[in-house]
């Protein structure tokens, strides 16, 4: 019995003692991997990278940009069920343990005994993983998993349970790139969470443990195994009835992967404008990880008619030149869909599509359809085919070689077998195609409110697919002669009236030693002597407009020229007067807003609103000062008054004159065409020299827009293409379909204007015959005899005849700009 006693006292001694060395090593271990934890209090901090969003003025969603694409959801915004999916799925009994589960550890330790050598079994909690996620690294071993335990018990006690999940739900990675179960719900199935049904809630649920082993396009089965196991769970665990969980295992896995980047069809060039305009003013982080919500100035409508009106134009100009050629070749028998499906085809531009010509004749050819990549990349096995009927082709007469400018008789006159070409359905769903081909020649559009410079339309080329240089903000052309009212608006502005005569005849500009002579002349190429100011803008007049500028002085044209933001630098020579400088389309349609809206300073933008990830407005472009806008209650006050303390550019009257003699360029000049929009339009033409560039400025009471056509390596477009013939025609069907639901409103006229009747030939006042209405400032009129700008001996009495130098054309020189 004494040894029994001994016996079991030594048993006992020996267990305390070893009781006492492993309490020992544990707390050695405590205290020495408590000395090297991370600090898990900056988890009160947390601020994860959340993607920058885009929105129309509408409020639809049309970019986002992001390095991970996450947004941040707290975590009362999680429906129940999804929040039930991740915890049947990770950790059902998340809200009764510390931070560990030691059931689950011993389940984890017998499995790694068992099956030692092989990757190691976890048992980790919610709370071990955002340990893990946020704090540690993904090292497998028992020194990391020793560190991740004492942080759980740590952050278990510094935070709650719904702090500590709505930390796990917005950081773990879901795979596509989607961070956070937010983003994984629009990435995966288009969805906010809360519209997620309880199949896609267990899917997601399923995806943290491995996204690559459950893709659901690489491994659908595995993908469906795993979600259905988690369903399972959740029926168990009581998140979801029997029927519900069988009804959801039977639904199949409809992913529909939602593309990154720009989410409005035929925003591209505007999208990437505004991203530059972040990246300026937030830097790379900013833009990328900053959460920022931008609402733009875009109007979804206005830019698909723009993105629409001027890739017509491009291709209308285009197909005119004739055909070029495929794009390349490949071997039409046998699969011609594999080689096909491998040629990079521009995405933006549909319904063109691409297609390989797999027979031919006389009156129409075979072609098969590149083929669509499923979800997942792979081919379809089915190949779409369709024809090419001679009507399709009619307009393609080849553009060079032997066959040159011949009419098409036969569909083989145009395209062989094997030959790559663009293609689109003649009619909707039609099986017949129209062959196309990508234009050489490019140009960019903008629409803007002429009030607020509110960029509402963009458009810079014909396919951002193809080039992302955008010629409306990029691109810097000569702008010909719409740089003539700048001109004309200085004159106004410094004594001059629209009834002022210039000399139109024939002029010798000694330009200095080594430069020599400068002869400009006008585009026909003939004179028509003493005009009123209103015919040389109305008529595009070169020479007129180099005298006027001769007579009030460059260095004057070049301020106005960097007050209206065309140039900023304008040299002060009088070739410049014809637009020889360089400026972009955007500039100059904003430079045109000012004579819209009266003559006050504008800006450019594209951005109204930016706010940061809290929802803090950090950004509005409308800077005006409001007045009593911040009463919380009527007391009597005077009514809200906005402030607008934007510069006068222009004398408001001079706005008004130079938009009337503006309309008279679409009544009566050289952009006739423009009258079939129906409405009241001024607006300028452009030309530059060897017809290199076609412009056309104009604008409504409240719409300016700005069109420029030409090639990016600047060369002729051809004798006659003029910005009458080749730009105004895109701003004209625009304009049509953008004016098309507003009623016509004249232009504003400001007080002070006096309408005179006017006889449009000389100036004067009308005593019968062809009259128009002109616009004068208080203190000027109608002059009663002439006074010639240009003329030799100042003035005459009587309308002069045009001489015969006059009517000579000038052939030498260098051309000037018309």
């Amino acid at each position: 019995m004494r040894l029994l006693v001994r016996f079991i006292g030594f048993l006992f001694a020996t267990g305390a003692i070893l009781a006492i060395v492993a309490a020992a090593g544990v707390g050695f271990f405590v205290y020495k991997y408590s000395r090297e934890l991370p600090d898990y209090e900056q988890l009160s901090n947390y601020e994860p990278p959340i993607m920058t969003r885009l929105h129309a003025n509408d409020g639809r969603l049309i970019a986002e940009y992001a390095k991970e694409r996450r947004l941040f959801l707290p975590i009362q915004a999680v429906p129940k069920r999804t929040i039930n999916a991740f915890l049947s799925a990770e950790d059902k009994s998340f809200y009764e343990h510390g931070g560990l589960d030691f059931a689950g550890i011993a389940r984890a330790a017998l499995s790694n005994f068992q099956n030692a050598g092989r990757r190691p079994q976890g048992a980790s909690t919610i709370t071990q993983q955002v340990a893990k996620n946020f704090l540690l690294t993904n090292k497998q071993d028992y020194e990391r998993k020793f560190k991740e335990a004492l942080l759980s018990l740590r952050i278990e006690q510094t935070y709650s349970k719904d702090r500590i999940l709505e930390l796990y739900l917005n950081e773990i990675y879901f795979g596509l790139g989607a961070y956070g179960v937010a983003a994984a719900a629009l990435v995966y199935f288009d969805k906010s969470v809360n519209e997620l049904d309880l199949a896609e809630c267990a899917y997601l649920a399923a995806l943290p443990k491995a996204p690559n082993n459950y893709h659901p396009f690489r491994y659908p089965e595995r993908a469906i195994e795993r979600r259905n196991w988690v369903i399972d769970r959740m029926v168990e665990n009581g998140a979801a009835t029997r029927e519900e969980g069988d009804a959801a295992k039977k639904e199949p896995l409809d992913v529909k992967p939602r593309s990154t980047g720009t989410q409005l069809a035929a925003s591209e060039y505007f999208n990437e404008e505004v991203r530059r305009a972040l990246y300026e003013r937030y830097g790379e982080k900013g833009l990328y990880e900053g959460g920022l919500s931008v609402r733009t100035t875009l109007d979804p409508k206005l830019q698909a008619l723009a993105r629409t009106t001027l890739s017509s134009g491009l291709v209308s100009f285009d197909e005119q030149r004739g055909w070029r050629g495929a794009e390349r070749q490949i071997d039409p028998r046998g699969d011609w869909g594999t080689a096909l499906a491998e040629i990079p085809a521009y995405g933006d531009i549909l319904p063109w599509r691409l297609a390989v010509v797999l027979d031919n004749g006389a009156n129409e050819a075979s072609i098969g359809l590149q083929p669509h990549r499923d979800k997942g990349g792979a081919l379809p096995r089915e190949r779409e085919t369709g024809t090419l009927p001679i009507e399709g082709v009619r307009w393609a007469k080849w553009a060079k070689g032997p066959e040159r400018g011949r009419a098409v008789k036969s569909v083989s006159q145009i395209v062989k077998a094997g030959d790559v070409v663009y293609v689109e359905p003649l009619k909707e769903g039609s099986s017949e195609y129209r062959l196309r081909q990508i234009p050489e020649i490019s140009g960019g559009l903008v629409a803007m409110d002429p009030f607020t410079g509110r960029v509402l339309a963009l458009a810079g080329g014909f396919s951002y697919d193809e080039s992302q240089f955008n010629r409306a903000t990029q691109a810097l052309r000569q702008p010909g002669s719409s740089f003539k009212p700048f001109i004309y608006a200085a004159a106004l502005d410094n004594g001059y009236t629209p009834s002022s005569v210039v000399l139109d005849a024939a002029i010798e500009i000694d330009q200095g030693p080594g430069i020599g002579v400068w002869r400009p002349e006008n585009y026909g190429k003939k004179f028509y002597g003493p005009q009123t100011l209103r015919f040389g803008i109305e008529k595009s007049r070169n020479v007129m407009t180099v005298r006027l500028a001769q007579d009030m002085g460059m260095p004057l044209i070049s301020e106005y020229a960097k007050r209206f933001g065309v140039m900023d630098d304008l040299p002060p020579f009088l070739s410049m007067a014809l637009g020889a400088g360089e400026t972009s389309v955007l500039r100059m349609t904003a430079a045109y807003a000012m004579f819209a809206n009266g003559g006050k300073r504008i800006t450019p933008t594209t951005i109204d609103r930016i706010q940061d990830r809290t929802g803090k407005t950090i950004y509005r472009h409308d800077d005006r000062q409001c007045v009593g806008c911040t009463a919380t209650a009527w007391a009597h006050q005077d009514e809200p008054k906005l402030i607008d303390a934007r510069e006068q550019v222009l004398d408001p009257m001079t706005a008004y004159q130079i938009t009337s003699m503006m309309e008279g360029v679409v009544l009566r000049g050289t952009a006739t065409g423009v009258k079939a929009v129906g409405r009241p339009i001024a607006g300028k033409t452009g030309t530059t020299n060897d017809y290199k560039d076609a412009w056309f400025v104009g604008f409504s009471p409240d719409l300016v827009v700005g069109v420029y056509l030409g090639y990016d390596k600047p060369r002729s477009m051809g004798d006659g293409e003029t910005g009458g013939a080749v730009a105004a025609p895109v701003f004209t069907d625009f304009m049509k379909v953008a004016l098309a639901d507003k009623p016509p409103t004249p232009f504003r006229v400001p007080p002070g204007i006096k309408l005179i009747r006017i006889n449009p030939s000389t100036g004067m006042r009308a005593s019968g015959g062809k009259v128009i209405l002109e616009a004068f400032k208080p203190g000027t009129a109608p002059p009663d005899s002439y006074s010639i700008i240009g003329q030799a001996g100042g003035r005459s009495d009587r309308p002069q005849s045009v001489t015969p130098e006059a009517d000579r054309a000038v052939r030498s020189g260098t051309g000037g700009l018309y």
